[in-house]
């Protein structure tokens, strides 16, 4: 199981790094609040299931797994709200360069 579990966080890990690389990549601001939520909630819940599998079954494993639960609902409504934010004060979908 140990074997398994340092997979699945090597996985989570390779996630963020490739989400790291499309927020360097891309310049807009939409854009990159879609790759940082994408790192936030696969990159991390994948890490969180490698650590619980890696652990066993234990009171760890059940304390990672309703933290992965929490952040599986919370961060898709906080990047929601901040993006919603930013197009409500004004922040354009296109910038004028890009046309």
């Amino acid at each position: 199981m140990r074997l398994a579990g340092d997979a699945i966080i090597a996985l989570g890990i390779l996630f963020i790094l490739f989400g790291v690389a499309g927020f360097i990549r891309f310049k807009r601001f939409y854009t990159r609040i879609l790759i940082t939520a994408k790192i936030d909630t696969v990159g991390v819940v994948t890490i969180i299931i490698g650590a619980a599998i890696k652990h066993g079954l234990s009171f760890f494993s059940v304390k990672t797994l309703l933290l992965m639960i929490i952040m599986m609902i919370i961060n898709p409504m906080a990047t929601h709200m901040i993006t919603r934010s930013a197009y409500k004060s004004g922040l354009p979908v296109i910038n004028e360069d890009d046309q």
